[in-house]
């Protein structure tokens, strides 16, 4: 059992991340703006947060650095997201190629800061974070084992933000007007809805995600950010095609590719898995070549907002 507890862990530690970062895509092509660009987004919410607490651990310790953390990261990603959204809803660019410049800009930005500030690009943190047990909860038999020990308040924000997410698309008015301009803005224009307006805040509010997704990847796997977080936003990505663009699928999405992630990060900690002696390349390319895989015979039924990606010209309906 103490494998299995083990694996289910690793597992939470690297799904919370591609939930949460998948959610914010979702939100963004659900309002017609494809968003490619949150592996940067990620790298610069990552960046911002992990030098908040650098900078501010010593002085404040524990849980409530890293809930201001959380924040600093989202609020950085929004700002990020904000050259996304006026590129592409404002100028009509191309949204792939706005997406692209973020990626190329957000690691090369995180380096250049990092060694102006600190003289070397890796930013070290104390990991202090990590809950040995939720007080009650922790004890429970078995499913105290699995979830409520040795976590992070990050992985319960994760389902929070999952729930809260599922209730926005499909229970509020916004939900409604946002699934709207992803799929028939002229409709929703002729209605009184402004598109670009909802346009917006499906943008930012995945920026805030990927922000957030960025430092909940590294608070859980790392001591130190090293201007990467390891191809994670495109992998968000598969996430979101696989999961059709709803919350429930992409939540098993996350958990399939988080677990493929953590054994080929986790494996040395997984006895029978040691003792096939397969080397460690071979681990470190099972989620992406699975991603592959399964995009390639998925494609093919992917049902993607009808206005994903196509800019709109409020004077034309």
């Amino acid at each position: 059992m103490t494998t299995v507890y083990f694996i289910v862990q690793q597992t939470m530690f690297f799904s919370i991340p591609l939930l949460i970062v998948a959610l914010g895509g979702m939100f963004s092509e659900r309002g017609g703006v494809v968003n490619i660009a949150l592996e940067g987004i990620m790298i610069v919410g990552a960046f911002s947060g992990i030098l908040f607490i650098n900078t501010f651990q010593s002085a404040l310790p524990g849980q409530p650095i890293l809930i201001l953390a959380i924040l600093v990261s989202a609020a950085a990603g929004i700002l990020v997201s904000l050259a996304h959204a006026y590129a592409s809803i404002n100028m009509k660019a191309d949204q792939v190629i706005s997406g692209t410049a973020i990626n190329m800009f957000a690691g090369a930005f995180a380096i250049y800061t990092a060694r102006q500030l600190r003289g070397v690009q890796q930013i070290p943190f104390q990991n202090q974070f990590r809950l040995q047990s939720v007080p009650g909860l922790g004890n429970i038999p078995v499913l105290g084992q699995l979830f409520f020990q040795n976590t992070y308040i990050t992985s319960f924000l994760g389902f929070a933000i999952l729930i809260a997410a599922w209730f926005v698309l499909y229970k509020t008015k916004l939900g409604l007007r946002l699934r709207a301009c992803g799929e028939h803005p002229q409709a929703a224009d002729s209605v009184g809805v402004n598109v670009m307006k909802m346009r917006y805040t499906g943008v930012l509010i995945s920026g805030a995600l990927a922000g957030l997704g960025g430092l909940v990847f590294v608070i859980p796997t790392s001591t130190n950010f090293n201007a990467t977080v390891s191809g994670y936003g495109f992998l968000a990505l598969a996430v979101l095609i696989f999961g059709q663009w709803r919350p429930g699928r992409i939540l098993f999405a996350a958990f399939f590719f988080g677990t493929l992630r953590a054994i080929s990060s986790a494996y040395t900690g997984i006895p029978f898995l040691q003792r096939m002696d397969i080397p460690n390349v071979y681990y470190k390319m099972l989620p992406f070549i699975v991603t592959l895989v399964v995009l390639a015979f998925t494609s093919k039924r992917s049902q993607a907002p009808k206005a994903a990606g196509v800019p709109y010209d409020m004077g034309k309906r």
